[in-house]
This record gives structure tokens, C-alpha cells and sequence, in this order.
């Protein structure tokens, strides 16, 4: 892959942050955007912008065709078996909420639901909700030293049993970077009856997906860290059960029948869809996964993988680094957090962007996660397609000049 040709279709990497040329490392927090993106919701805007489903002109026609036209490209991109099991959400947030709000109608006492203590907040918050109203309990699988699942200590204490009802799982830590046998655990919940839930927000834009494959009865992710626009996410699920599932929000358009007694829904996606949907937001996405697929998810994948090897072999160099997660690039993601002998990581944070290196500095909205290891917070350097060898390089540079400052122990 020709990254160097790669970046030239991202205007923001151009950039300079004083004397330094920008190294834009925050990609599992957003991803930047290429020309043909902003080209695309631009070109929506100007020349075919009207709601969608409701106006029978041209421009409601062209709206419509660029919108479900969108949803096609999703669908085919994850591996669904058709259009319709594809619904876009505000972001992976709302998509999340929305799987436990109508998977969950039916919980009751006795029932539990499971997840694991590296969750994002996003997949904890909703389930304990849920639990709340329902008067079920909420279990979680927890880690092990090197940042994977405790599948042992799972297994002994039964953690999915025939009382368990949903698991839901993050697909790749937005932290530790772990990737997890979401296909493994899935067969698991389904010997026993249960749904499988995936939050795919740090996955998908990384690897080729195949969500029948996956195993899983949903599957979660969002377009902003995919190349796309923020303000719409994805909801993909069997359709079968999305069928079964009761609407999560009520309003125009996700409706069949309205009488003032009562009303009558419409089918999957629409369903869960109510009001005028994120409608540019979605020809944006429909443009990203054209990019993707252009690129190629194969190729970004290795790209990725062989970038993060080199990254972990420069960081973990470092005196004074401690990694958080997997040291080896063996069922891993991209993203690496880490913390600094002495130094905050708003420290950090704040003294690499005066150099240029944009990173997150902070509990990466995993806060659990970061207390199970003994940690109030860290540092994350994530990268994407675009990221360069050098890239790295000046991130390490970047930490032993930090590191120096902050703690002269350090220094020669």
C-alpha cells in the first residue's frame, strides 16, 4: 500500500501545528476524512438535498436512491444478507442503547446479561439500565494480565449458563487493543439460548468483516471512525429477530398505522428509525466504505498490523514506558495505551501536541477497565491507514523528550 499517495487524499495530514508538521494520532477516537468524503456530503448538499421517503420530486427521489443506496454499501461491505438488516443510528452509542433497550424487552428476575470489564461505557452503561428496569443481573468477564479475556476463570464460575440471556462484547478493546474470539464466545451464548451483541466500533474500520461469519445476532459500529462523517452509526442484526424486536423510538416514518388508540409499526429498518434520519451523514458513509473498499480492507489490515508490531517494538523501548495490553501484534488492534514513569498523561497529551503528535490522554471512557488495572488513567496513540513508519518515530521521540522534562532521573 502506497501510503505516502494514500495521505494526498487527506487535506487535514497537510497540516502544521507551529513549527511541526501534524502526526494525527487519535484515529480510535475519530478518523480523518478523505477529499472524496467531504466531496460527497458537499455534493448532497448543493445539488440533491431533500428528506427522504416523503417527497415523491425529483430531489426526494434523488435523496431517497443516495440514501438506501448507502445502506446497500454497509450491507455488502460487513458481509449482511441483505439491505434491510443494516439501520443507521446517530453513532454506535445510540446503536448499543437501542440493542439493549428492544433485545431486552423481555428480561425479567432471574435473567442476566453478560459483558466484560474492558468494555467501552457505551456497552456497560446500557445493560446496567436494562438490569435496573428488569430486575436481572448484570456478570462480566474479566482480564487477565496480559489484556485478554479470562475465558479459564469464565468457564469456571459459569459466567454463561442457561440463565443468561445476552452477551455483548467489545469485538477489539478501544484500550488495550485486544481483539476477542467473538466467534467462540457467540457459540457459547447461542448453546445456551442467549444473543450476542457486538460492539464492532474498533474493528470494523480495521479488518474485513463478515458478521454472519462473526457468529453474532448484532453487530455495532459508527462512521466517524471508519473515514465517514460523525452523526450516523450502524445497527446491523439477523432479520429475523430484528423483526421480533420492538421499536426503540417512536415518530414519523418508523410507523405502519396510526389511529389515536393505538399504532401499527413498520418493518425492519424503518422501524427503528424515526423521524428524518441522518440522510448526509449517510451518503458520506456510502462515499467512505467506496473508499475503503477501494483501498482495500486486506491491505489496510496488514498495513495496520505490521505498523503496530514496529510501534510496540519502538514504545516499549522506551524507560520508563508501561504498556497497557498485549505486547505482541498477535489478535490485536491498532491502538496502544500506555503510561509514563512520573507523568500524567494530560501531561503528556499536552506537551506532544505543542511538538505536533496528536494522542488521548485520559480513562478513553473505559474507566472500569482502567481501575481493574491499577491505572487512574493513560496514553493512547491510535493509528489508521494513513499512519507512516515516521509517524512512530516522532511519537517516540516525542515521549523521551516528555519523559525528560517531566523527570530528570531520566535524563543523560
Amino acid at each position: 500500500m502506497d501510503v505516502t499517495a494514500l495521505r494526498e487524499q487527506f487535506p487535514i495530514l497537510d497540516r502544521r501545528v507551529g513549527d511541526h508538521p501534524l502526526v494525527y494520532l487519535d484515529s480510535a477516537n475519530t478518523s480523518q476524512k478523505p477529499q472524496v468524503v467531504v466531496d460527497a456530503v458537499a455534493d448532497h448538499y448543493r445539488l440533491h438535498n431533500a428528506n427522504v421517503a416523503r417527497a415523491m420530486h425529483m430531489l426526494g427521489a434523488e435523496a431517497t436512491d443516495a440514501f438506501e443506496g448507502a445502506r446497500a454499501k454497509v450491507a455488502a461491505f460487513i458481509g449482511a444478507g441483505r439491505p434491510e438488516e443494516v439501520v443507521f443510528t446517530k453513532n454506535a452509542s445510540e446503536a448499543l442503547n437501542l440493542a439493549a433497550h428492544s433485545l431486552g424487552a423481555g428480561l425479567g428476575p432471574g435473567d442476566e446479561v453478560v459483558i466484560s470489564v474492558m468494555e467501552h461505557h457505551s456497552n456497560i452503561v446500557p445493560w446496567q439500565l436494562l438490569c435496573e428496569r428488569a430486575g436481572a443481573r448484570l456478570r462480566w468477564f474479566d482480564i487477565t494480565g496480559d489484556g485478554r479475556l479470562d475465558l479459564e476463570k469464565a468457564e469456571a464460575e459459569q459466567l454463561i449458563n442457561e440463565r443468561t440471556r445476552i452477551v455483548s462484547l467489545t469485538w477489539v478493546s478501544n484500550v488495550l487493543g485486544t481483539r476477542n474470539p467473538i466467534a467462540d464466545i457467540a457459540a457459547k451464548a447461542h448453546a445456551v439460548g442467549a444473543r450476542m451483541v457486538v460492539d464492532g466500533s474498533q474493528a470494523v474500520p480495521h479488518q474485513t468483516t463478515d458478521v454472519v461469519a462473526l457468529g453474532a445476532d448484532i453487530v455495532c459500529f459508527t462512521a466517524h471512525k471508519m473515514c465517514g462523517p460523525t452523526g450516523i452509526g450502524v445497527l446491523w442484526g439477523r432479520y429475523d429477530l430484528l423483526a421480533e424486536m420492538p421499536p426503540f423510538l417512536g415518530g414519523g416514518e418508523m410507523i405502519e398505522v396510526v389511529e389515536m388508540e393505538r399504532s401499527t409499526f413498520a418493518a425492519p429498518p424503518h422501524r427503528f428509525e424515526a423521524g428524518t434520519p441522518p440522510i448526509a451523514q449517510a451518503v458520506g458513509l456510502g462515499a467512505a466504505v467506496d473508499f475503503l473498499t477501494g483501498v482495500g480492507m486486506d491491505r489496510i489490515e496488514a498495513h495496520e498490523h505490521e505498523l503496530t508490531a514496529y510501534a510496540l517494538g519502538k514504545l516499549t523501548a522506551i524507560e520508563g514506558f508501561t504498556l497497557l495490553g498485549p505486547a505482541e501484534a498477535i489478535e490485536r488492534g491498532s491502538a496502544i495505551s500506555f503510561n509514563l514513569e512520573g507523568v500524567h498523561p494530560h501531561d503528556v497529551m499536552q506537551l506532544l501536541d505543542s511538538r505536533g503528535v496528536a494522542i488521548r490522554g485520559g480513562h478513553h471512557c473505559a474507566r472500569p477497565l482502567h481501575r481493574r488495572l491499577g491505572h487512574q488513567s493513560s496514553t493512547r496513540a491510535s493509528s489508521y491507514l494513513y499512519t507512516t513508519h515516521g509517524e512512530i518515530d516522532a511519537l517516540a521521540d516525542a515521549l523521551v523528550f516528555t519523559r525528560d522534562y517531566f523527570a530528570p532521573k531520566f535524563r543523560g
